[in-house]
């Protein structure tokens, strides 16, 4: 993992085409801007983790539906 300090307004650049910028500070809340294409999807950790989660539960749901013949 890299660190890296950074103050308000100051930002780094990923791979060229994403930023990421300081917003503001406040206590122990840091307010970050992400700037990316738009084919670059952007989540909170969390977020990322419950959809992973959410596809796992929907794969084992369609697993365990019978499949019915329709008589063709």
């Amino acid at each position: 993992m890299l660190v890296l300090t950074r103050r308000k307004d100051e930002e780094i650049l990923i791979n060229g085409n994403i930023s990421v910028k300081v917003l503001s500070v406040k206590g122990n809340r840091v307010r970050l801007g992400v700037e990316a294409p738009d084919d670059v999807q952007v989540n909170r950790a969390e977020i990322q983790k419950f959809l992973g989660q959410f596809e796992v539960e929907m794969e084992k749901k369609t697993e365990r539906v019978p499949v019915q013949s329709c008589g063709f």
